[in-house]
């Protein structure tokens, strides 16, 4: 009952914070609803202050979720699978080099970039720790958030390429990110000597190499199930067990379930939509895994803005977060334009590109979760504080400013005739 209960309250206040949001800020959802969750945070941390009773059972409430289970198990394979399903596999493809150098050369640049300056940075006040734990710093606040920036993008109206960029390489670096937390959390735990370089190049090929290879199997046996049937309901069904049972399955193998989704959901939205579907069922299919994109999407956020209830940020943590987004940004910087300065023939390689590629890539609720997994017996308090404050500027400060940035620097493509009126209603 506790879980329901849970559930319900979550569910309560992101119908509240959304009809609030829809009604009278109309911000983009996903940050309108992270901005009133956090401001009921601070105001019930207020109250607390004063010494109100209620707000006691709030935070042992919000102390009661498991942030990093719930996103990381439960929520992250139905939010990869709702974005991978209305990806066009053929733009994607002749994006495919760019793509992959950003989820995986990128990756790893801005994880060893955000870690060595975060090591020389963080003596400077009082704040020393191992490089071991920089590394796992730079590993979680790497991978990008299509979540938040997928919408914007979208009303920005940004050339094609750009936007198959942005959202191809977060939906791909989520999985690479979560592999290489895994193998730098596995040499903190046991040390340098248990974690070889074979040990972790193991891990990282069964993780990686064996989550696409699920994720493909997975994607033409539905593929095919879809093909051999027309029945909307069953259909829709048939998607819902991919994902749910693919990502305990991808558990149970040791494979990285969040690739396995990806490419499964990218072959199902490309064949399965097109070969193996009816148009009444691809409407359907569409409009359930939008609901659910948008219901998960909208408790996800509200936990974010929760999650101020409980973490102790003092003005320490706010200014080496103030630090971080910089290096963040520098670190963003740098791992888009050295992969992508060796694929010019490939991908139209100019600064606006740049800049729309660097301010676009949100972080989001994986880093958070990421950072949250940490056990006590690492400086977890300081990494997930500095995660906030960089999770939270990354989505209202980069989120409500990329529109704007790019109109203009002048990328945003001219609206379809009535295109108005459409995305208005």
């Amino acid at each position: 009952m506790q879980l329901y209960n849970t559930f319900a309250i979550l569910l309560v206040l992101a119908a509240t914070f959304g009809y609030i949001n829809h009604r009278f800020l109309r911000l983009p959802s996903t940050i309108g609803l992270m901005i009133l969750a956090l401001v009921s945070s601070l105001v019930t941390v207020g109250l607390g202050h004063i010494g109100v009773e209620w707000v006691l059972a709030a935070s042992q409430l919000v102390r009661s979720i498991d942030f990093h289970t719930v996103l990381m198990q439960v929520m992250l394979s139905f939010l990869l699978f709702a974005g991978a399903i209305h990806v066009d596999v053929r733009a994607l493809g002749a994006q495919r080099l760019p793509v992959a150098a950003l989820a995986s050369v990128g990756t790893l640049i801005s994880t060893v970039i955000v870690a060595s300056i975060m090591y020389f940075v963080l003596p400077l006040f009082r704040l020393p720790i191992d490089y071991i734990y920089c590394l796992l710093f730079g590993a979680l606040i790497s991978p990008t958030d299509p979540i938040a920036v997928l919408g914007i993008l979208k009303e920005a109206r940004i050339s094609k390429s750009l936007e198959i960029n942005i959202v191809g390489e977060s939906l791909f670096n989520d999985g690479i990110a979560v592999v290489v937390f895994v193998s730098l959390f596995q040499i903190a735990r046991f040390g340098a000597g248990e974690a070889t370089v074979g040990a972790v190049g193991e891990l990282f090929l069964r993780e990686a190499g064996g989550g696409i290879l699920l994720g493909a199997a997975l994607g033409y046996a539905t593929y095919w199930a879809l093909r051999t049937i027309d029945h909307y309901q069953v259909e829709v069904l048939i998607t819902l067990a991919l994902v749910m049972g693919g990502t305990a399955l991808a558990t149970a193998l040791h494979t990285s379930g969040p690739l396995a989704i990806v490419v499964a959901g990218l072959i199902v939205g490309d064949k399965g939509r097109s070969l193996g579907m009816s148009d009444v069922t691809r409407e359907y299919l569409d409009k359930f895994w939008e609901i659910l994109d948008e219901i998960l999407n909208a408790v996800l956020f509200v936990l974010i803005g929760l999650e101020m209830l409980i973490l102790d940020i003092n003005r320490m943590i706010l200014v080496v977060g103030a630090v971080a987004i910089v290096v963040v940004l520098l670190a963003r910087t740098i791992s888009v334009a050295l992969p992508l300065s060796f694929l010019r023939s490939r991908f139209e390689f100019n600064r606006p590109n740049l800049r729309v590629l660097t301010w676009g890539g949100l972080r989001g609720g994986i880093s958070v979760a990421l950072a949250l997994s940490l056990p006590e017996t690492m400086p977890r308090d300081l990494i997930v504080g500095i995660t906030y404050v960089v999770v939270i500027f990354s989505i209202i400060v980069q989120g409500l400013t990329i529109g704007p940035l790019v109109k203009r620097l002048g990328l945003s493509t001219p609206a379809p005739e009535g295109g108005d009126v459409a995305a208005h209603h």
